[in-house]
């Protein structure tokens, strides 16, 4: 098992940014958003947004665990938006392998 991190940093609100361009495949996988953060951020797919997105508020995290049931999915699927310029998600994700 392997470990990865990561910052997605929103540069401009409403734009989705991926979560790391690579395949690693993720059995787990936490976001959190900073405390810093000025407003919501949102987490989900390529489309996500803030009609679409799970919503994070300044500290809040979320943490997915796709192993319980039975798999893993590729990292580059997980993207990130934000309702404010600049606001950021940290996140850490278990890998296969």
């Amino acid at each position: 098992m392997r470990v990865q991190t990561g910052v997605i940093t929103v540069a401009t609100a409403g734009t989705a940014v991926v979560t790391d361009n690579t395949a690693n495949r993720v059995y787990e996988i936490t976001f959190k958003a900073l405390a810093g953060n000025s407003g919501l951020v949102y987490v989900g797919t390529d489309t996500v947004s803030a009609a679409t997105g799970f919503e994070l508020s300044p500290g809040q995290e979320k943490t997915l665990s796709l192993k319980t049931f039975g798999g893993s999915i590729p990292l580059n699927l997980f993207y990130a938006n934000a309702a404010t310029n600049n606001d950021k998600v940290s996140w850490i994700a278990i890998l296969e392998g």
